[in-house]
């Protein structure tokens, strides 16, 4: 167990790799603890506390678990002894089976895991295209919303790099996957100077926390609802992932960077949907919910980002 710990990345079956290490200790979240129990009653309440106040504001709120790929695909590691049933985002739907506001993905993705498809790239923590598209498609039904009838045969290219697994392994191997132009309809009617300035100096890969954009989409067959989401690198500012996906399902959709929300935003734009989205091994904090979208507006010194090394990784784990 001990040799588990120090280790980051598990080499499972067939090329898979799984997130076990890093600063959120992964592997460690797969057991029951009296932390853990704090922990999960802690996300209920702040869950729970965001739909009343939503509620409130005339405003339906919805909370996203991105499940770790330990918790989907068990079934692809090499003697890694954990107990995937423990999940943290299994064990916090089981918390919250009653209410509206969670939308649950480790029961839909562990059912769709033996598709033509991965859900996740091997050698990367994120989903591909395919489990988005899955996670989108059950938010969507959560949200009372139609899929636009073509998103899913917008056109495909191809991808090959290392990614943020195979980074951390000697071999370092690289990974083709097939990605979806989603952009069609919505055109970006707002990025906030963060964003600006790291995609002028090219280095937008490395943006993170505090990366906030409006998308505006006039199509007349478009969901005419405002959304605003509050994620992570699994939606991401760039219409690569789920926050494009929603773009071009709803009228408007407004992405900030931040686990916590910002009260004072959302009450300013008043949107008919809010949701909150986070991958599962940052469950290990619970948000405070004190964000403030504007302080979060520019870099501390743009020069900054000239040290940056040309090549970035997605996300970080």
């Amino acid at each position: 167990m001990q040799r588990r710990q120090r280790e980051t990345v598990h080499v499972g079956r067939e090329g898979w790799l799984f997130l076990i290490g890093g600063t959120n200790r992964v592997i460690e979240q797969y057991r029951s603890t009296w932390t853990w129990w704090w922990l999960l009653r802690g996300w209920t309440r702040r869950i729970e506390a965001r739909a009343a106040r939503a509620r409130g504001l005339g405003i339906r709120y919805l909370h996203v678990v991105v499940p770790e790929k330990l918790s989907v695909y068990d079934d692809r590691t090499d003697g890694l002894r954990y107990d995937w049933r423990k999940s943290p985002a299994r064990r916090l739907a089981r918390r919250l089976a009653d209410s509206a506001a969670f939308v649950d993905l480790v029961g839909p993705m562990r059912a769709a895991r033996d598709g033509p498809e991965p859900l996740y790239y091997l050698t990367d923590t994120h989903w591909t295209h395919e489990g988005c598209f899955l996670a989108y498609r059950n938010l969507m039904r959560a949200c009372g919303a139609v899929v636009p009838p073509d998103l899913a045969d917008r056109p495909r290219f191809d991808s090959e790099r290392v990614r943020d697994l195979g980074e951390k392994v000697p071999a370092r191997p690289s990974e083709r996957t097939s990605l979806a132009l989603i952009a069609r309809d919505a055109v970006r009617s707002h990025a906030n100077t963060l964003v600006d300035a790291y995609e002028a100096a090219d280095r937008a890969a490395y943006l993170h926390r505090g990366a906030h954009v409006v998308f505006r989409n006039e199509s007349p067959a478009v969901d005419p609802r405002t959304l605003v989401l509050f994620g992570d690198s699994y939606a991401h500012f760039a219409p690569i992932m789920l926050t494009g996906l929603l773009a071009e399902s709803f009228r408007e959709v407004h992405f900030v960077w931040s686990a916590s929300l910002d009260w004072n935003y959302v009450e300013k734009v008043r949107p008919d949907l809010l949701v909150t989205e986070i991958a599962e091994r940052f469950m290990v904090r619970i948000p405070d919910d004190r964000y403030d979208v504007a302080s979060h507006g520019a870099p501390e010194d743009p020069a900054d980002l000239d040290g940056l090394p040309p090549l970035a990784i997605s996300g970080t784990v």
